[in-house]
């Protein structure tokens, strides 16, 4: 397996990891491969893409970049989003199971060739992720609406908090768990999501669109009292978030959240899942939200059976650890 990044110190990690067994000196050098795959900020990848394709590679060439539309329409070309990641790039931040159970996005023309698209499809399969066929614009408006709005809005909530005194008071120092849960994604790498947002804003225009009406629908709801709205809308939000959690989870109806207060002391954390381990209690999903070092913070266990749930507070409660139980989706 052969690779090409413009930094030298890519290349050797990259070399040092197994990810590749040897350099090229540019990327016109791939060209005798069966598949060529381009890892680019999203801004190049049309220029990136063109270019191996004009020199006129017998390869195969997909893509990981968020958006679709503007890339190309060759027929040697199948464009690809693996849905998975963190904020860290580069080698030296792979995992081996990163892949695992993934949403890969593949995004044929009409003009692509089926053999190609069969290569792709196979090499996704491969590193453990699941292939999903779409439209090229209707991936980035389905992207506009479930990760591009979520981060957009998230910078707009945080910096309308920080940029706001409630009567000489500072609404981030008093911060709950809503806006920090609602925020986590603020301020992500500018480097990777300057180039989407403008890549993408079309389609991210259009769902900010349908969010501000939405909004003027709340606000008139308020104006008027019209309680049945809120309770029609809140009843909504619940069944659209059970159906999202199902995807996740098997039961996400039986899902029960543990809310414990923790000490910004070492080793905490490892002591609860040791403790839950050994009486073969199963944690479906943890988060940490840190409050400051000397209030430590609150970790969210998610435990499936309300029995299941009450057997690990039990365990906690005994090592003196304060535990609310409750169930994720409100009955």
């Amino acid at each position: 397996m052969a690779g090409f990044d413009f930094s030298d110190d890519v290349l050797q990690v990259a070399r040092e990891r197994g990810a590749i067994d040897e350099e090229r000196g540019a990327p016109g050098e791939l060209g005798d491969a069966d598949l060529i795959v381009v890892a680019v900020p999203v801004t190049a990848l049309q220029t990136v893409v063109r270019d191996l394709l004009d020199r006129g590679a017998r390869a195969t060439v997909t893509d990981v970049g968020s958006t679709k539309s503007n890339v190309s329409s060759d027929p040697r070309f199948v464009g690809g989003h693996p849905v998975t990641g963190s904020e860290a790039h580069g080698p030296a931040h792979a995992t081996a199971d990163l892949f695992d159970g993934a949403t890969w996005f593949l995004t044929p023309s009409s003009a692509t060739e089926p053999q190609r698209y069969r290569l792709v499809h196979g090499f996704v399969s491969a590193l453990g992720a699941t292939p999903v066929a779409i439209d090229p614009q209707a991936h980035d408006r389905l992207v506009a609406l479930t990760s591009h709005l979520p981060h957009a809005l998230a910078n707009l909530l945080v910096n309308q908090a920080g940029a706001t005194r409630v009567e000489g008071h500072e609404p981030l120092a008093a911060a709950g768990g809503s806006l920090r849960d609602m925020t986590r994604v603020a301020g992500a790498n500018p480097r990777i999501w300057i180039d989407i947002f403008l890549e993408n804003s079309g389609a991210i225009r259009e769902s900010l669109a349908e969010h501000r009406r939405r909004i003027e629908q709340l606000e008139a709801a308020l104006e008027a009292g019209d309680g049945g709205f809120l309770a029609r809308w809140i009843g909504e939000a619940a069944d659209n978030r059970r159906r999202m959690l199902e995807g996740a989870f098997p039961d996400p109806g039986d899902l029960h959240q543990l809310r414990v207060h923790v000490p910004d002391r070492p080793g905490v954390l490892a002591g609860i899942t040791q403790a839950l381990g050994a009486q073969r209690i199963n944690i479906e999903d943890f988060e940490l939200h840190h409050v400051s070092p000397e209030r430590g913070g609150t970790l969210t266990l998610l435990v499936t059976g309300e029995g299941e749930a009450e057997r690990a507070a039990a365990v906690l409660e005994s090592q003196g650890y304060g535990v609310v139980v409750s169930p994720v989706l409100p009955e």
